[in-house]
């Protein structure tokens, strides 16, 4: 093990003597965690409605009534009254306003005689985001109109009580365990990948390819030493991410111990198979060109952005292969529900024989050649 631990001692040597690399490693990933967490996934709000009352009777103004108290409190959107239509899909197309509530005439009259009332929301479609917004909202909003009488003591039909075992989480909590793995992932890359081509296109490497170390010995050496640097990165992440992200009791100890065999084990599997990539490359061009391809393809697709259950048939046959997948999945459980061993016990496994197969292929193919 003294050649091993000589590979470590001279690799971390040459980390501490770069902060630009400790600072992207470490660093920026938590920028994307800030920008990418509250980029994506807030309520919206403030979305301009068009209003066209063609009824300007009693159950019109109790609804635009109904409207401006979410303006004034919610805030999803705010009103703006049209005198006709024409202004108002004109404003629509040219994107001031983000959809159309249309009061049709009588309106009223159909409401008090109970003979099916209709109102239209007229959207830009071309905004999902805003589409699904306004029409929860005006769900919403047309369920509290519809109910005039008291409700029924005993309730005729079935409802749903709706139960939520965890408090909310905001989106930047939720992308905050595939940030940890994106982390680690760029140590593995810098760690198992780029450093090790350098050496090999600057001649360093011929240093130890003519001492006595044996072949696993290096790649353990290199291995170890990586994942060492992955693991710094990913208690950074882990630790200020949770506390940038709201995590409840983001210092609790026994999570954090967790946590940590998760890092550990994350980072071996990633480091090892970043090593059985580059094992037989010696352009250092490859590691940088190919770095944007695997960062698309092993992290979109482990679910760290959008769950796994709405990517195509194709897509989800690559999160099941993805090392990412599970490490952000263990991650979540332990991050936002503070779950026990016993439910990241097959992510653990899954990254353990992935790393153990990826360290053997990679010594397999190492060549001790110059």
């Amino acid at each position: 093990m003294k050649g091993t631990l000589a590979l470590i001692e001279r690799d971390m040597r040459k980390f501490r003597r770069s902060p630009t690399l400790i600072l992207t490693s470490m660093f920026f990933p938590l920028v994307q965690l800030v920008v990418l967490g509250y980029a994506f996934g807030g309520k919206l709000t403030n979305l301009h409605v068009g209003v066209v009352d063609q009824d300007h009777q009693i159950e019109t103004v109790k609804l635009r009534e109904m409207c401006g108290a979410i303006a004034a409190n919610a805030r999803t959107f705010d009103t703006i009254t049209y005198a006709d239509e024409t202004r108002a899909m004109t404003d629509l197309r040219e994107g001031r306003i983000s959809a159309v509530l249309e009061i049709p005439p009588n309106f009223s009259r159909h409401v008090l005689a109970k003979e099916d009332p209709k109102v239209a929301l007229i959207e830009d479609n071309t905004d999902n985001f805003a589409v699904a917004t306004l029409e929860g909202a005006f769900s919403q909003l047309l369920g509290t109109f519809n109910q005039h009488a008291a409700p029924a003591r005993v309730p005729p039909q079935a409802t749903l009580s709706v139960v939520e075992v965890y408090p909310y989480v905001p989106y930047i909590q939720y992308l905050l365990s595939g940030t940890v793995v994106l982390a680690i992932f760029i140590s593995a890359m810098i760690g198992g990948g780029i450093i090790f081509i350098d050496d090999k296109a600057r001649g360093l490497h011929e240093g130890y390819l003519v001492t006595p170390i044996s072949k696993l010995e290096l790649i353990l050496g290199f291995t170890l030493s990586g994942a060492i640097k992955a693991c710094l990165s990913g208690i950074v992440l882990v630790t200020l991410g949770s506390i940038i992200a709201g995590i409840p009791n983001p210092l609790d100890p026994i999570r954090l111990a967790k946590l940590l065999i998760v890092i550990v084990v994350s980072s071996l599997a990633l480091i090892s198979m970043m090593f059985f990539l580059m094992v037989r490359v010696s352009d250092p061009l490859v590691p940088r060109a190919t770095m944007g391809v695997l960062n698309t393809l092993l992290y979109f697709p482990s679910g760290a952005v959008y769950p796994v259950n709405g990517f195509p048939n194709w897509m989800r046959v690559i999160s099941k292969g993805d090392p990412f997948t599970y490490a952000v999945h263990a991650f979540k459980e332990l991050l936002l529900k503070n779950a026990g061993i016993g439910a990241i016990a097959f992510d653990m496994s899954f990254l353990i024989v992935f790393a153990i197969i990826m360290m053997t292929l990679a010594t397999l193919l190492f060549k001790r050649t110059l």
